[in-house]
């Protein structure tokens, strides 16, 4: 039981799906650009799926077909390339947002992601690290960074965002994917990106 319900915290928190989620928490967590309506907001999360989410996962799908790729992700080299399509595709995300003159703090929080991306190919070559948690770490790092420069501290979001973090790095540890420094490494990676661009910039 424990097992199956760290599996359904694994999917529903996938790096995949994280990003979405990060913007949907962040477009309704009371910082000015929460103000935007329901159709401009729809339009930024479709942009946002669109290019972290369903791009990668058909790149991913076109990528199964050759019997030689293997989607277990367990080598950094199995990874590098999902990896390099991300950073692609979350970039085409950052362009669409620039066309639809988004807020820059949105535009920022894609580009920068872009970056968290770049790290984790670069050290996947070498090491195993948690991507899972490099998601959240910089999920966090954003919330953050906003509260302190807005003066506005949506207290809900944060411990979520803390919570799923938590929960995530539970599961990941339960399944056997990573080992705890794994995802240190990781969300230490996701925060420091994020927090220092949103915060600096």
């Amino acid at each position: 039981m424990a097992r199956k319900l760290a599996q359904i915290i694994s999917v529903i928190l996938h790096p995949v799906l994280l990003p979405t989620l990060g913007f949907y928490l962040l477009l309704n967590s009371g910082f000015y650009f929460s103000f935007l309506n329901w159709e401009a907001k729809r339009l930024v999360l479709l942009v946002v799926l669109f290019s972290t989410a369903i791009l990668p996962m058909l790149a991913m799908s076109v990528l199964a077909i050759n019997p030689r790729f293997k989607l277990s992700f367990e080598t950094g080299n199995q990874r590098a390339l999902p990896l390099l399509f991300s950073s692609i595709f979350y970039y085409l995300g950052y362009m669409l947002l620039n066309r639809l003159n988004a807020f820059p703090v949105l535009k920022i929080v894609m580009i920068a992601s872009v970056l968290v991306v770049l790290g984790l190919l670069l050290v996947s070559l070498k090491w195993r690290i948690s991507s899972h948690m490099a998601a959240l770490g910089g999920l966090t790092g954003i919330l953050l960074a906003l509260s302190f420069r807005t003066g506005i501290y949506p207290a809900w979001a944060i411990i979520t965002v803390i919570i799923a973090s938590g929960l995530t790095g539970t599961a990941q540890l339960m399944l056997g994917k990573n080992k705890l420094w794994h995802l240190e490494a990781g969300y230490a990676m996701g925060f420091t990106f994020l927090y220092l661009t949103i915060y600096f910039i």
